[in-house]
């Protein structure tokens, strides 16, 4: 006999295992379990039948899985809480009996603990760091701008403000900025390491105020989680690059408001990872080293020879044959890469001359189209105004190619500015005030001024903009996102703004043509005055179609008259019955006639559209009939969708539409 099943002892409500529980089996507080969740990555569980799972209560509970509690069980950061708590209350008794020696030493060795093998275990390759490394340099961005309260002390926004700026230092070495966007939320920033898109905000350099219901104990958590991260992910970053992490720090710069200038990069020789010559070393972002020979050699050349020193003592027996297999893969790629394709006989014959394009040629082609945006402010020279943003401004300016010797400000924005005010080299100088009359003509025809949106639509189009619509008390233009797929919205049938169409080279915008009462006026107008005309022209004679066979030919099918010769027939036939006057008469009644040709075709073409529309909606009927249910269900959810799409894209054509009629108004 089978044995009997015990209720609650298997199943759900075995597999889960409520808050309290996990509380109560870890013997920590609320707060420390939260936070443990935080740094393990556990989250709550909804189980199928919560009455199962809580032994017959269906009162609302949180779950977890109970192999997920169990496997908190065995962290070392659950035991150096436990020490923490210990220690805690041993500081409590030594202040309370005023033993201030003791109670110095307890601090002295209070129990601490680190992350490290947190971020092993939940990254284990260094792609999975860096896609979950959005959220970590936003966050860290923004206790970075946040003031020193009680709540958050001065030591962890100087940590946070470091970190951010050896990123930051890290996307303009590599030039790895793709994307900026002002939003209202904040500044966007994509950038592009390793293969991975990577996208961050930083929050405008406002007042921020704290509201007094944030629990910045979960914030802190969460910031303990991501320093560590993002420590990891620099290290590997500058290691690849051949440089020293963490960069060298001058406190005095950074007192000094310097920004990056308060970092220096410096390569990874043996003299500098020693701690030789420190203060010999200049910055340099070179990624290679300079060998006793002379010779340059970097770190992944060194990788490489050792992997193909080991490989060599691995299979020193089969190196011939290593190596005949080694040409053939090398010369099979060789041709995959230069594959052409073969044409057929009859293709060769039809396009003899034609070039079909290599992978190298496209290769190459993508890789020059980026180097030119990445030196796209190279041969220029920028100063920033104090009343900008120079840090975001100066990121934006370096990661595409702008030197730093040839950026300035104000220097109420802080030390270290290369170039002066009164610079002749000045070449874009970035404003954002009105400029007095005097001002402008002092340097007129020596330097443009902008707006600093200009820089961003300068960076978003990989190419150096007119400035002129950019000017100081300018209405900027409209400053289009890029991470929006204009083309792609276009073909669904989204609203696309007129300046993206322009850029995309779409036919223009339902909003900037006229509508379909507009033309049907136009349209009575027309044929009325049409009427009149022809009421005032007198009917062509039978005696003059008789004599004029070109012109009667040319009247009674005016759209094909080019094709057929037939103009210039009837042209030549006035010419001879009545010289310049009776040319202009049938060149009137030419355009008369076409004119009337065309309103037959177009109310034939409103017609046959109508009825195709019609024979569309009969179709769709009839398709809907041979759905199953679910099918149907699906198909009407979509056509409710898009529906709901283009209500809104008609909504924002006719916002567009008003605005320009009032810009019209204005300026008349």
């Amino acid at each position: 006999m089978a044995k009997i099943k015990q209720k609650g002892k298997s199943g759900a409500a075995k597999n889960y295992v409520t808050r309290n529980q996990a509380i109560k089996k870890l013997q920590v507080t609320l707060a420390d379990f939260r936070r443990l969740c935080i740094l393990k990555g556990i989250f709550p569980r909804q189980p199928k039948s919560v009455r199962k799972a809580n032994k017959g209560s269906s009162a609302p509970t949180t779950f977890f899985f109970a192999k997920d509690i169990a496997y908190l069980q065995h962290e070392p950061v659950l035991q150096s809480l436990r020490e923490h708590k210990t220690f805690a209350k041993k500081l409590s008794r030594a202040i309370g009996r005023r033993e201030w020696a003791a109670a110095k030493n307890l601090d002295e060795s209070k129990p601490t603990y680190r992350l490290d093998h947190i971020i092993k275990e939940r990254y284990p390759t260094f792609r999975d760091s860096l896609k979950d490394i959005d959220d970590a340099l936003s966050l860290l961005t923004l206790f970075a701008n946040l003031p020193a309260t009680d709540k958050v002390s001065a030591e962890v926004i100087a940590t946070c403000s470091r970190l951010c700026a050896e990123w930051q230092l890290y996307v303009m070495k590599t030039k790895a900025l793709k994307k900026v966007f002002l939003s209202i939320k904040g500044i966007y920033f994509q950038a592009e390491v390793n293969g991975e898109t990577i996208t961050w905000l930083v929050p405008y350099l406002f007042t921020q105020h704290i509201p007094s219901d944030i629990d910045f104990r979960i914030m802190y958590t969460f910031l303990e989680l991501y320093q560590t991260l993002l420590g990891f992910v620099l290290f590997k970053l500058y290691t690849d690059e051949n440089l020293v992490y963490p960069p060298r720090f001058d406190a005095t710069k950074d007192e000094q408001a310097a920004g990056f200038g308060a970092l220096s990069l410096d390569p990874a020789s043996a003299a500098v990872l020693r701690g030789e010559n420190a203060a010999a070393v200049a910055p340099s972002t070179s990624s290679t080293v300079i060998t006793a020979s002379g010779k340059k050699v970097s770190a992944r050349d060194v990788k490489k020879q050792i992997k193909a020193i080991a490989k060599s003592g691995a299979v020193a027996d089969d190196v011939d044959e290593a190596d005949e297999a080694d040409e053939e893969e090398a010369q099979i790629e060789a041709e995959q890469d230069q594959f052409v394709e073969q044409p057929s006989k009859s293709a060769e014959e039809q396009e003899s001359s034609a070039h079909l394009t290599t992978f190298d040629e496209i290769q190459a082609a993508s890789a020059a189209s980026e180097g030119a945006a990445n030196g796209l402010f190279t041969p220029y020279v920028f100063y920033i105004s104090r009343e900008c943003p120079r840090a975001v401004i100066e990121f934006v300016l370096r990661s595409f190619g702008a030197l730093p010797g040839r950026i300035g400000w104000d220097m109420v924005a802080g030390a270290g500015s290369a170039v002066d005010e009164d610079d002749a080299r000045i070449t874009h100088h970035i404003i954002d005030r009105p400029v007095p009359a005097g001002g402008m003509k002092k340097y007129a025809g020596k330097r443009v001024f902008v707006q600093p949106q200009y820089i961003v639509d300068c960076a978003n189009a990989r190419k150096l903009l007119p400035a002129g619509a950019y000017g100081p008390g300018q209405t900027l233009p409209p400053h289009l996102s890029p991470f929006v797929d204009d083309a792609e919205v276009a073909r669904r049938g989204g609203y696309v703004p007129e300046e993206a169409r322009e850029q995309l080279g779409l036919e223009a915008d339902a909003a900037a043509a006229p509508s379909d009462d507009d033309e049907d006026d136009e349209d009575v107008d027309e044929e009325s005055a049409d009427e009149d005309e022809d009421a005032e022209e007198e009917p062509t004679s039978k005696a003059e179609e008789s004599s004029r066979p070109a012109l009667a030919a040319l009247l009674a099918d005016p759209a094909d008259a080019t094709d057929a010769g037939l103009l210039d027939a009837a042209e030549l036939e006035a010419e001879a019955a009545g010289g310049e006057d009776a040319l202009e008469e049938m060149r009137r009644k030419h355009a008369a006639a076409l004119k009337e040709a065309k309103k037959k075709a177009k109310g034939s073409s409103a017609g046959g559209a109508a009825a195709r529309k019609s024979d569309e909606q009969e179709a769709k009927e009839m398709t809907k009939m041979m759905m199953s249910n679910r099918q149907r269900k699906l198909y009407e959810k979509l056509n409710y969708s898009s529906g709901k799409r283009a209500e809104e894209t008609a909504k924002l054509q006719q916002k567009k539409k008003a605005l320009n009629k009032k810009a019209a108004k204005a300026r008349k």
